[in-house]
């Protein structure tokens, strides 16, 4: 019977022992090495997979004239089956060591905070997910480590104007017309008033930053992750030429002050044609 003495202690010491934390990630294989090479067409096929996750939502009604849900614990982040999704986007978006967050974002979901708990629905914006959103979608189109993964635009964005992202490139909004795959930002609230010619800033601020997954004349259409709490289309005017502004600066949406364009500089358009 002694022989058994060691081993049982051992289960038992660690059936007792307390279960540590979860560490970040982990990102699916075929996204770290990647199997494909980064492109443009399974980027946006990411990112219109998660919005018919959310089914389907279009919005182009200025911030201001949208109506809140008639409860907050009907806002689509909280349901079930989203707001797991959302905790993916932080979990596998931000697969970075805990030290490099601001917070333990890693641990949130839709509507979780960092302990498991559930926090009141209007306390959301405490936890905004459309860098996480925008994060998600890049890490599992396989960018592996040349995007600056963040829970703010700003890291990114900030990235981009200073030249140091491999992939990454900053345009005024007149300079360039974005394509399928890119991202348009613009500033909020304190930030409203930032100006290309202001980046990179010295510190991060409140943004947004949304894909372009489609493009027709005089219109993109670009996706947002927690825009009325969902992934939501917004449909954005352009110039004839296809840029955000014109000639002068202008931007043409009165919705949004969109400053930066960022095109992502992709290994190939789309995946390379199979051996079937």
């Amino acid at each position: 019977m002694k022989r058994w003495a060691a081993p049982l202690a051992v289960l038992l010491t660690a059936a007792c022992a307390p279960t540590p934390p979860p560490t970040p990630g982990p990102v699916p294989a075929f996204a770290a090495k990647p199997f494909e090479p980064f492109n443009r067409t399974d980027t946006v096929a990411i990112a219109m997979r998660e919005w018919r996750l959310f089914g389907s939502p279009v919005d182009d009604r200025p911030p201001q004239d949208r109506p809140a849900p008639l409860r907050p614990q009907d806002k689509p982040e909280r349901q079930p089956g989203l707001w797991q999704r959302i905790g993916e986007y932080w979990w596998i978006g931000l697969a970075v060591p805990p030290s490099e967050q601001p917070a333990r974002v890693e641990y949130w979901t839709g509507k979780h905070d960092d302990k498991g708990a559930v926090f009141p629905a209007p306390e959301d914006g405490h936890y905004a997910w459309s860098a996480a959103f925008i994060s998600y979608v890049m890490r599992i189109a396989g960018a592996g480590v040349r995007f600056p993964y963040s829970a703010n635009h700003a890291t990114y964005v900030n990235e981009a104007a200073a030249r140091r992202s491999p992939i990454l490139q900053a345009f005024a909004p007149e300079a360039y017309a974005p394509r399928a795959g890119d991202l348009v930002c613009f500033g909020r609230m304190s930030a409203r008033a930032l100006k290309f010619a202001d980046l990179p800033t010295a510190s991060v601020w409140p943004g947004h930053c949304a894909m372009v997954v489609d493009v027709q004349p005089g219109m993109i259409g670009v996706l947002g992750g927690n825009v009325n709490d969902a992934v939501t289309m917004t449909h954005v005017p352009v110039t004839a030429s296809g840029t955000l502004a014109g000639a002068d600066g202008v931007i043409l949406d009165k919705r949004y002050p969109w400053f930066v364009v960022l095109r992502v500089l992709y290994d190939a358009e789309a995946e390379p044609a199979g051996d079937d």
